[in-house]
Formats: structure tokens, sequence, C-alpha cells
């Protein structure tokens, strides 16, 4: 068996910077999109995951400036987004397919999500299940359990859904669909309740709380489940 020695070195002082995070970046974007007026994201994640939602919401009409270390989104409000003239691209990013499968369910226009072959191969009934219990008209492979998902928008309304499975994507998914609960017409958005198991990832939902929680419930959404400590 060969050994190895460790002895302590010489202190280290510096300064580095973090990348950005993935999950929020996601969300970022999506929510600056849906934001009135131009928005900035600075230090946003630029995995191939985060640009192909930046792609997506781009094909849907939002205005996205990209430079490495800052995206400038012109925001057209929560009934700004149009119709893309293909499929929509999500490249390999679950994040962003599920998310936007959610955004896009109360639209007032038809939408076709798509990936590579990884995300063909991955689950969509758990967003797609509680989506259509909202009202929303979406087809897919396997009766909806795969991508490419075929969403025809629609009147949608408020659900109390507990998910059987921890899923942060499943909560943001369901909470974005809540917004356009009740349709345009609506002042107030009828809003949607998700339950989640513990063990829910909340690297996003946490520390974005504080903005955009009052944010969706000042738009009439609520939100329900424990937050880690």
């Amino acid at each position: 068996m060969t050994s190895l020695t460790t002895r302590p070195g010489q202190t280290l002082r510096g300064t580095i910077g973090v990348p950005g995070d993935k999950s929020v970046t996601h969300r970022a974007i999506i929510l600056t999109a849906l934001a009135e007026g131009l928005s900035t994201v600075s230090g946003y994640c630029r995995g191939e995951d985060c640009l192909d939602t930046m792609r997506a919401l781009q094909a849907l009409g939002i205005r996205i400036e990209e430079t490495p270390k800052v995206l400038t989104v012109q925001g057209k409000g929560l009934w700004g987004l149009s119709e893309a003239t293909g499929p929509v691209d999500c490249g390999n990013s679950g994040t962003g397919i599920r998310l936007l499968a959610g955004l896009l369910a109360g639209q007032d226009f038809f939408t076709i999500l798509t990936g590579d072959e990884s995300i063909r191969r991955r689950p969509m009934g758990r967003v797609v299940k509680p989506l259509r219990e909202m009202g929303a008209v979406i087809a897919g492979r396997k009766g909806g359990e795969l991508a490419p998902l075929a969403i025809t928008g629609k009147r949608l309304h408020g659900i109390e859904y507990i998910s059987p499975v921890a899923s942060a994507q499943v909560k943001s998914s369901l909470l974005l669909a809540g917004l356009f609960a009740g349709g345009r017409r609506d002042f107030v958005s009828r809003g949607c309740r998700v339950i989640i198991p513990n063990g829910c990832s909340n690297r996003s939902e946490f520390p974005l709380r504080g903005r955009t929680t009052r944010w969706f419930c000042r738009d009439g959404l609520m939100w329900g489940g424990r937050v880690g400590r």
C-alpha cells in the first residue's frame, strides 16, 4: 500500500471569483423576461444549460444582450412573450424545459419544447401531470412523459398540489404557471399552492425568496412548503 504524508504549508491569501449558480441563473433569466423594462443579471453562470434557456427566451421574443459578465434583458411583462417560429430547443437543459413548460402552459399561443437526445429521454410527467390538473393542454411522447412537448396555451386555474417528489424544478414550474392562472383578463392571478416533501433543494428558491416570492404573492400566488434552515 502506498502512503502519502501531507504537511502544513504557508498561508494562502488572495481573491477568487466564484462562478455564478446555475439554478439561480435559469430563474433569473426567466423572471427578468417576465418583468417590465430593462434588467441586468451580473455574475451569471455561463454554462451551456443556462445559455440554452437564454436562447429559448430569445426565440420567444425576448431581447437579451450577452457579455461574458452581464446579461441585459429587455423584459416585456407577464403577457409579453410571443409565439416562436419553430420548435424551441432547450438543448441539454432539464431545468429549462421543465420551467418553460410551466411558463408557457398559460400563454395564448402554441409552443413545441424539445432538446437534445438526452433531454428527450428524461421524465417530463412530473411537471406535465400537475400542469394538466391546472387545465394545461400538453401532448408529448408516451402520453406526455417524454419530450418533445407540444403546449397549447390555455386558461389555467389554481390548484393545491402535493408533490410526490422533492423537486425544485416541479415547484418552480408550477409557481410560474400559477402566475397565469385566471387568464390575461383577470386583474389578480388565481395562483397555485405547491407543497413539497422535505429534502427539496432550496439553493435557488431560498435566496430568491426575499424578492421573487413577494413578487409572486403580489400577483396572487401562494407558496407553500418548508424552507430549509
